[in-house]
This record gives C-alpha cells, sequence and structure tokens, in this order.
C-alpha cells in the first residue's frame, strides 16, 4: 500500500490490506500523488473518504500510469468513479509451423524408373532372395528402409489453404522454368533476364487459368452423374 491514500485506516482498511499482502497485490489509488478532492471516492454530507480501490499485482503495478477520480460522475449514490489508466505490451507471438508426421513418398512407385530400382534393392537386402523369407518383422524394416533410401520422404510442413489437385504436367513444368528464371535474373539482374521472367509469369498465370477451368468443367460434369456423388461428399469433407 502507498503512502497517499485518504486519513486514517479504519478496520475494514486492515482486512484490504491483509488480503492484498496474502494475494501479492497493491491499492493503486494510494500510489500517485493527486489533490484530496481527487482521491475522494465517497462524498456524502460532511464525510469525505475513500473506499474504493483499484487492486492489481506488484509485478504489474509498473505497467500502471494513472489512476484518478472522475469527479461529478457517480455509479451509485455518493460514490465517484474510480478511473486507471495502464500501458500493456503486446508481444506478437510467433507463429509456429504445423508439423506432421513424415511419410515416405510411396507415389514415386507409379513410375517404372522408381518401381524398378525400389525391386532391385529390396532383392539386393534380402540376399538376392526372389522370395520373402518368413520372418514379417525383418521384411517389413528392409521394405521400409529401402523406400525411405530410395523414395525420399516428406518435409513434415503442411502447406495449408493450397488446392492443386487440378494441376498437370503442364503447369508443373511451366512453374519450374518460371523459378529458374526468377533465379536467373537474381543472379544476373540484366533486362533480357527480366523479360524472360516476366513473360514466363504471364504464360503460367494463362496455364494455371486454363488448367483450373479444365479441371472444374470435368468435375462439374462428374457430379451431374450418380458415380459423382462420392466427388462431392470428397470435397465436402477437404472444405470441411
Amino acid at each position: 500500500m502507498g503512502k497517499l491514500g485518504v486519513k486514517e485506516r479504519n478496520l475494514e482498511g486492515h482486512m484490504v490490506v491483509n488480503f492484498d499482502k496474502r494475494m501479492d497485490m497493491a491499492v493503486v489509488n494510494t500510489y500517485f500523488q493527486k489533490r484530496e478532492e481527487h482521491r475522494v471516492t465517497y462524498k456524502s454530507g460532511g464525510r469525505r473518504t475513500q473506499v474504493d480501490y483499484i487492486l492489481c499485482r506488484i509485478g504489474n503495478l509498473k505497467e500502471i500510469s494513472d489512476c484518478n477520480m472522475v469527479v461529478g460522475e457517480s455509479i451509485a449514490r455518493q460514490h465517484r468513479m474510480v478511473v486507471c489508466r495502464m500501458t500493456l505490451m503486446v508481444c506478437k507471438k510467433k507463429r509456429s509451423r504445423i508439423e506432421i508426421e513424415k511419410k515416405t513418398k510411396c507415389r514415386k512407385l507409379k513410375k517404372e524408373e522408381y518401381c524398378e530400382e525400389f525391386r532391385q534393392n529390396v532383392r539386393q537386402a534380402l540376399g538376392g532372395q526372389v522370395v520373402l523369407p518368413g520372418d514379417w518383422e525383418t521384411t517389413a524394416e528392409v521394405i521400409r528402409v529401402t523406400g525411405i533410401k530410395v523414395l525420399c520422404v516428406s518435409s513434415g510442413r503442411r502447406k495449408e489453404d493450397k488446392e492443386t489437385w487440378w494441376w498437370n504436367e503442364e503447369v508443373q513444368d511451366s512453374i519450374q522454368r518460371k523459378r529458374l528464371a526468377k533465379k536467373k535474373w537474381g543472379m544476373d539482374r540484366t533486362e533480357e533476364n527480366r523479360q524472360e521472367y516476366k513473360e514466363l509469369q504471364c504464360r503460367v498465370k494463362r496455364e494455371v487459368s486454363k488448367a483450373k477451368q479444365k479441371a472444374y468443367d470435368e468435375l462439374y460434369t462428374r457430379l451431374d452423374t450418380r458415380e459423382g456423388q462420392k466427388n462431392l461428399y470428397r470435397l465436402a469433407r477437404q472444405r470441411d
């Protein structure tokens, strides 16, 4: 409790102070030097005293810049409004990336070169056997390790709000050429490289727009059929 209170402390005042001690709090009203008229919270007839308080943690007292009474405004009869001004420092939290489980890129097995390389590495790891051994745990571990070695694993970071199900090979090829052109322009900032990057950028936008339109047209055509209901439920689950 500060030294700038009003008059003497009575029994109720001692109860407030004891509560503050137990809870490690401070009586904000008593820390700011004001005229007595701006410290009085209760005024009735000839009685003028301080019975309304603002409490805060001791550690937060440095954030409070002022505490005053609003003269002329009353919340209840004979009581004045107590106003406290605080300055809070809001620290922006660093957004953490959403980590997901790293998985083997099994989709690469759709390509024949990866499939053949994976098959040869598994056979080599099993000692050239064509028939799998009876110990499934050993076989599963060999397949798992070989898959990580040949097919690699995902990064474990999820890209949110990015729909790429409509991508095709032409779009991916154009985007790759655009990235190479941007890298080339970053290393050698000539007007020729800049123009090449701008042209590829416009071409990618056109191809993306065409690929989206084509994919959505095919999707709408499928949704009109009975078999297309499954696609509708799949889209609803993804959107949810």
